[in-house]
């Protein structure tokens, strides 16, 4: 998946995002996100775009903390979010492929990152706008292609760094298998950090195959374990490690 492909989702799970938002209300609880309500999702991701943006436009080297979040709600809240959302858009679209700024996982180019990255972002936060609204097997899908790319920033990117919590004293392999578009992970786990080959070689003690876009969400720990979207054969245990120690930060 290329730059402009990227560009092309953040710009509609943007959309997405702020269009559940107003439906459900800034008050409306997250169910995806346990203690949140509609506004500090909003808050959050318009402060996430914003914070990315900088890096874009001002070609920032270094890394750089975000600026926080808005005491905004409501309208004012919603209309802030839109903006921010844009100028992100707006700033990738504009960038040239040789821009040199801050990043932190491997990608062809800055843009490229940023753009990737900042898909994923929204669509994930998306998907818990929606959530506000009660939509389970109503909420707009996320593409085989994008899910599968997702899968594969989360498992080669995030938790290829040192910095992954997901690690076992037993040592064992997880494999990631999505039945729609053929990709297959193998996620290789140990007191280190995880390990992960986009091949199916050797054996695993876990295996979770199913849809590209129920591995996603079940990755990113927005659909419950034992969702029937999901196959799981072999032993569990290394699916409860993930669930209990995957949430990413920055």
């Amino acid at each position: 998946m290329d730059t402009a492909e990227h560009i092309k989702y953040l710009v509609r799970e943007g959309q997405l995002l702020a269009d559940a938002a107003a439906e459900a209300g800034s008050d409306a609880e997250v169910p995806t996100c346990p203690g949140w309500r509609v506004r500090d999702l909003v808050r959050h991701t318009g402060m996430v775009h914003r914070w990315a943006t900088a890096f874009v436009a001002e070609g920032l080297t270094a890394y750089r903390p975000g600026g926080g979040e808005p005491d905004l709600d409501g309208d004012a809240l919603l209309d802030w979010y839109r903006e921010g959302h844009e100028r992100l858009v707006a700033a990738l679209v504009e960038a040239p492929d040789a821009l040199a700024c801050w990043t932190f996982l491997p990608a062809p180019s800055a843009p490229a990152f940023w753009a990737r990255r900042q898909a994923h972002e929204t669509t994930v936060h998306r998907v818990d706008a929606e959530s506000a609204l009660g939509l389970v097997a109503g909420r707009s899908p996320v593409g085989p292609a994008l899910a599968a790319d997702g899968v594969d920033e989360l498992l080669c990117g995030f938790h290829g760094r040192e910095g992954s919590r997901v690690r076992t004293d037993r040592p064992g392999a997880l494999r990631v298998r999505a039945t729609d578009t053929g990709d297959v992970w193998t996620v290789h786990l140990s007191a280190d950090a995880p390990r992960t080959t986009r091949d199916a070689e050797g054996p695993a003690e876990c295996e979770l195959s199913g849809p590209a876009e129920a591995l996603y969400l079940t990755l990113w720990n927005r659909i419950p374990a034992g969702s029937p979207a999901v196959a799981l054969s072999g032993d569990d245990r290394l699916a409860r490690v993930w669930r209990e120690t995957s949430a990413v930060t920055w």
